[in-house]
């Protein structure tokens, strides 16, 4: 079931290029395959948060860069990021899923099995934050799509996890343009400028954030 590329789901959610640019983004993509297609199309009508194809494919790109074969999830809902980077990992990857909606998680189980890649997910249900602090060996990726109150102590649990060489990845960090506001009042947007400030100034990461869909801050462990 190809999914429709001129179909403005939710979760595109726009905002930070223009309109006719993100267009002409979305309609380069290849189709997705049917798993992918109809978990888009259920978080559109579930309205569900999903990253998207866009999104997805530079996850893929990234672990695939770096020959990353262990990935950590804060944050997964249904699972489409986690196929993604499942599928890049490989055979012998292992990403970890985390989500506190047991729904979630069960419906996410079911993509996985039908997706093929379930051998290489390890699904962990309760608070990511959490879930990641019990986590004692170093990962290639961590990638942070939480609660974004919760973003500046994502930061400090989660780049002493990552190893040297591996990425922190992190969504969401241009919140519909609202990071560009003078003197924000609302706390989501100012955890999320603390959040860019922490990766940004910290010795130990090269960061880059990339202006697409809501916008992803890749940083490098250096």
């Amino acid at each position: 079931m190809p999914v429709k590329k001129d179909v403005h789901a939710h979760w595109r959610m726009g905002g930070i290029t223009v309109d006719a640019v993100e267009d002409y983004i979305y309609s380069l993509l290849p189709e997705r395959d049917e798993i992918l297609a109809e978990m888009e199309a259920e978080a559109a009508e579930r309205n569900v948060p999903i990253v998207g194809p866009a999104v997805a494919r530079i996850f893929e790109q990234l672990a695939l860069m770096i020959g990353a074969k262990t990935v950590f999830e804060l944050g997964s809902a249904i699972g489409y990021s986690t196929i993604w980077w499942a599928r890049a990992v490989g055979e012998a990857g292992r990403v970890y899923y985390t989500d506190s909606d047991p729904k979630n998680a069960e419906k996410a189980r079911g993509y996985f099995e039908r997706a093929g890649v379930a051998s290489r997910i390890t699904v962990l249900i309760g608070d990511a934050l959490e879930l990641l602090s019990e986590q004692k060996q170093p990962f290639d990726i961590i990638f942070n799509d939480v609660d974004k109150e919760d973003y500046p102590r994502v930061f400090r649990l989660a780049v002493p996890r990552v190893r040297k060489g591996g990425l922190f990845v992190t969504d969401n960090v241009l919140w519909s343009g609202r990071v560009a506001q003078p003197d924000p009042a609302e706390g989501t947007t100012k955890a999320i400028l603390e959040f860019n400030r922490l990766i940004y100034s910290s010795p130990e990461l090269f960061t880059t954030i990339m202006p697409i869909r809501d916008g992803v801050a890749v940083a490098r462990k250096k």
